[in-house]
């Protein structure tokens, strides 16, 4: 819960030096805007369970549709809004809280560096983040992890993080968590025979 808290301040402090021109620029995930992800982040905060399976409802029990649906309620928030909603929000609520608020950690850090990447905005992330969300996204339904990497041995080099077999794929920590989080482009990044056929996989 305490490295979610340190995730979402950082992600703040970054949304609040952003121009409104980059708030309307493209993000990694495909059709979102940067302000579409911030949304995101936020969008299950207040939300319950009860909620949360009427959102799944009304995005016809699709789960790709699911976080659509819960963000559309938040995307036309002003910048400033987004921001003090994400400052009232530093410790995850609701369905974000699960694994001690480690659904919400993973969750922040991939987001972070979708909006981050296409801004060429770098960061330095803390190696202790890394080493939970790693494993997280090899697990985790949603991320899909466990497929976009299968065959593949995956090594987190300035981590000492490590999983797979098959032809080798090496690099950053966070280039591989992204490349398991099915991001495109980032397996060129990646060094070694994996890395090609990562590439060929995601994009």
């Amino acid at each position: 819960m305490a490295m979610a808290a340190a995730e979402r301040a950082e992600m703040a402090d970054f949304l609040e030096s952003l121009s409104a021109e980059q708030w309307d620029a493209p993000s990694l995930c495909a059709g979102w805007r940067v302000r579409d992800v911030a949304a995101h982040v936020v969008s299950y905060e207040e939300r319950s369970r009860i909620e949360v399976l009427r959102l799944f409802a009304r995005a016809g029990f699709r789960p790709a549709r699911l976080n659509t649906e819960a963000m559309v309620d938040y995307q036309h928030r002003p910048p400033a809004e987004l921001v003090a909603f994400l400052r009232a929000h530093l410790e995850p609520r609701g369905t974000t809280a699960a694994r001690r608020g480690g659904v919400g950690l993973v969750d922040s850090l991939i987001h972070h560096q979708d909006m981050r990447r296409p801004l060429g905005m770098k960061r330095d992330i803390p190696a202790q983040r890394l080493r939970y969300a790693l494993p997280f996204a090899v697990t985790a339904p949603p991320l899909g992890g466990w497929w976009h990497g299968r065959g593949v041995r995956l090594v987190a080099t300035d981590v000492d993080w490590v999983r797979g077999k098959g032809p080798e794929a090496r690099g950053t920590g966070e280039a591989v968590l992204m490349a398991l989080a099915g991001r495109r482009g980032v397996a060129s990044e990646l060094a070694g025979p994996g890395a090609s056929l990562l590439q060929d996989r995601l994009g």
